[in-house]
């Protein structure tokens, strides 16, 4: 796929993505999986409204009747895809900053489309073959207002409310002004907990921190955590599908010893998991432990659903599936990455012990990010050079299942080419903290040497 990507299309709005391109895609989304009914919703981004049209557009033009549902975390959409068994679009970018913004394609199943579905929108959009409607048989439109409340409903409903709720655990979150400002804070309430918050106002300009719920990002929840001495702190990203953690000591929680902790409490004998090639030991060690296997995919949702799919249909358990930035699916209750719920499952965790006990239990790695950004296809070239050259003059087991990641024993290095911003991403992981830099430091030096030549 050239548009979709990991997770859908991004770019800088008005830039690369525009509101032409975006009544393409409502077209194209139209004619290849519309039907009689789409619906249509968006984040809190600045173009969220204008890109929301365009696409709304684009659906009518083709004979598509829509529905709006204006601004929704992107799991809520989801939710309303399946109950009404309606695909729709989300105008959304996700964890990307707020200049950015782009689109998700869900199935009327609620689901993401798979691979094969998002190829034949490519299509369409490339061959320019729409199925235009007389002007007499264009669609129409309408407001729907409902989708915050069933989506809380739902959320509320599918965890222990009542253990929860005994717990009487304070959270501190922060939303990220982003669209689970709108949802997370009542459904904790919901369950029992006493809320304060941080960023938890809807705001299309990101004021308080970027929509990527990262360390350096986070600085204001972990000091709401002390300050408030709640039991945790929860951060979400623009469109709310992921999920990031404070402990009760106001400190960081990596989000591959959240995922990891999360599969140890479902994870079963014979099952299965499924993560990236990005995933942690942490949950390596924890499936060895359940006696369950772990499967590695290419980065992004849609490849990690695609792969659940696969092993559904084969008549294997997968109770638990994602990535460390924070995006949790738990296929039983749906295949769907979902910040809420997943925070719901988290707290379910902390009813007898603290968030730092909980997360101790897969402690002793250290993890390394960084980016390398790039501002040409030749930079670009110049830098998958280097990770090939890299890989091949290393000792490292070499897995090139998405980039190259090579795997020490003791430690383990991933290089690869980001599908939504131009950068080369490096994750570095190990025991001790220097190793981990070491491993990412080789590289970081290898692509300034490439970058320097190109």
């Amino acid at each position: 796929m050239e548009l979709f990507g990991s997770s859908g299309i991004r770019g800088v709005a008005n830039e690369t993505v525009t509101p032409g391109f975006c009544l393409r895609v409502g077209m194209a989304v139209g004619t290849v999986v519309g039907g009689e009914r789409v619906a249509v919703g968006r984040d809190t981004r600045a173009t969220g409204d204008m890109f929301a049209n365009a696409v709304v557009s684009g659906l009518q033009s083709v004979g598509c009747d829509v529905d709006c549902l204006g601004v929704l975390p992107t799991p809520a959409v989801q939710l309303y895809a399946e109950r009404e068994t309606v695909p729709a679009v989300m105008i959304t970018a996700s964890h990307n900053p707020a200049e950015y913004n782009g689109t998700k394609l869900v199935g009327a199943d609620g689901i993401e489309l798979p691979v094969e579905e998002l190829e034949r929108v490519e299509t369409a959009l490339d061959e320019d073959e729409f199925a235009r409607a007389r002007w007499d048989g264009t669609g129409d439109e309408r407001r729907v207002e409902s989708g915050r409340e069933a989506y809380v409903e739902e959320v509320v409903g599918a965890v222990d409310r009542d253990r929860v709720g005994g717990a009487d655990l304070t959270v501190a979150l922060d939303p990220g002004h982003g669209a689970g400002a709108l949802t997370s804070p009542e459904i904790f309430r919901e369950l029992g907990c006493s809320v304060v918050t941080v960023n938890a106002q809807p705001d299309s300009q990101f004021p308080g921190r970027g929509p990527e719920p990262v360390p350096e990002n986070l600085a204001d929840l972990g000091r709401l955590v002390r300050a408030a001495d709640a039991d945790v702190g929860i951060a979400h990203d623009g469109d709310a599908d992921r999920a990031i953690f404070f402990d009760e000591r106001g400190e960081y929680i990596e989000g591959d010893a959240t995922l990891a902790v999360l599969a140890a409490s479902v994870l079963g004998s014979d099952e299965t998991t499924v993560s990236a090639v990005t995933a942690s030991q942490r949950l390596a060690d924890v499936t060895e432990r359940a006696g369950a296997d772990l499967e590695r995919t290419p980065v992004g949702s849609t490849r990690i659903i695609s792969r659940v799919r696969d092993l559904e249909s084969e008549g294997r358990s997968v109770p638990i599936a994602g990535e460390g930035n924070g995006g949790v699916l738990f296929p039983e209750y749906r295949l769907a990455r979902d910040g809420a719920y997943t925070a719901a499952r988290f707290l379910e965790l902390l009813v007898d012990r603290p968030a730092s006990e909980v997360v101790a239990d897969v402690g002793g790695y250290h993890n390394v990010r960084t980016t390398v950004g790039y501002g040409s296809d030749a930079e670009r070239e110049a830098l998958l050079a280097a990770i090939a050259r890299h890989a091949e003059a290393s000792a490292g087991e070499l897995d090139t299942t998405d980039g190259y990641r090579l795997d020490f024993g003791d430690a383990w290095v991933l290089a690869r080419e980001s599908g939504t911003e131009p950068v080369v991403r490096i994750y570095a992981e190990a025991r001790e903290t220097d190793r981990a830099h070491e491993l990412a430091d080789e590289l970081e030096t290898a692509f300034d040497a490439a970058l320097a030549d190109a």
